[in-house]
């Protein structure tokens, strides 16, 4: 039980690739946690950027899944009362809670470019968000606004950031304290092109779909203030966070997808087994002491939250070539 409701958990892959060792592990532990609390699990595509999102690699996921022996209850391939289970079947969706941030005065129309925002906050982007965005916007008379949209001219939607602290407590690393404002400032939640952004349609999904529980790579754990700032702002639950350490290349490297660092069919035409793959996640994991066959309904009883690792596991892809 979480929060006083039954268990829900989610897979939440991207198809914009096959999924590495990391992503594979990742949901091999949100499978443990809920199965391990009698919870069900719902698979969501999240293939909100139209650019890089596959469908080939949402079939291919799904098999990558099954074949390890990671099941769910609700997905496309098993519709129940939450879909549509693909992002790009929920744009109506997340516009209406747009809309209802719109009627809060929550969210404001930015005309601003990136080359603008990292020209105004003096400093180059440090990451796929960019610099913390200086506000140009927040202010623009509502009027000039109103002109400028009917022109045509494309605008993005940016959250109000409020100047508080946003406190929680990851399930895994313990006590956060975060000021969205210092850290982001005012967030983008719809794109120019008309496509809502990962923070708004992550919040909403997870409320529509009774999640209970977001397990998830440590990578995301910084997103975690600004989603329930938009989740308070609705009036929303929040989840309990749970994120997990990652698994990276020597020196640190992230895993990308991109780059095909150890996707399952590279293990299995190396000749690895189901069982052996899964076995070795568990390890890696902390889960159990050695890397050996195991699959998931073998790991259910020595699973624990405690086990997890708190450190990035380091593996070298080389050693798979």
């Amino acid at each position: 039980m979480t929060l006083g409701r039954p268990y829900v958990g989610r897979f939440a892959p991207s198809p914009t690739a096959r999924q590495h060792i990391g992503n594979l592990r990742t949901a091999l532990i949100a499978w443990l946690d809920a199965r391990s609390q009698d919870g069900r699990i719902v698979l969501r595509i999240e293939d909100l950027d139209p650019d890089r999102s596959r469908a080939e690699f949402s079939g291919a996921i799904a098999d990558d899944y099954r074949l390890l022996g990671l099941d769910w209850d609700e997905g496309p391939d098993r519709p129940g009362g939450h879909g549509p289970y693909l992002q790009s079947g929920r744009s109506g969706v997340y516009r209406e809670v747009l809309e209802s941030l719109r009627a809060k005065n929550l969210v404001y129309p930015c005309f601003c470019s990136r080359r603008e925002i990292e020209t105004a906050a003096g400093a180059p982007a440090p990451g796929e968000d960019g610099p913390v965005y200086p506000g140009t916007c927040r202010n623009l008379d509502p009027s000039e606004a109103e002109r400028r949209i009917r022109s045509g001219e494309a605008c993005a939607w940016r959250f109000r950031a409020g100047t508080g602290e946003i406190r929680f407590s990851d399930v895994h690393y313990g006590g956060q304290v975060e000021n969205v404002q210092a850290a982001a400032g005012d967030f983008v939640v719809f794109r120019k092109d008309g496509v809502a952004s990962y923070q708004l349609a992550v919040v909403t999904d997870d409320e529509l779909m009774g999640t209970t529980c977001v397990v998830r790579g440590a990578d995301l754990l910084a997103s975690t203030a600004r989603q329930i700032a938009l989740q308070q702002a609705m009036g929303w639950r929040t989840p309990d966070y749970l994120h997990v350490p990652l698994v990276v290349a020597p020196g640190g490297r992230k895993f990308a997808k991109r780059e095909r660092d150890i996707s399952l069919d590279r293990l299995l035409g190396a000749g690895w087994t189901a069982d052996r793959v899964t076995g070795f996640l568990a390890f890696s994991a902390g889960l159990v002491p050695a890397p050996d066959p195991a699959a998931p309904a073998e790991l259910l009883p020595v699973y624990s939250r405690r086990k997890l690792r708190l450190e990035s596991f380091e593996l070298d892809p080389a050693v798979f070539s």
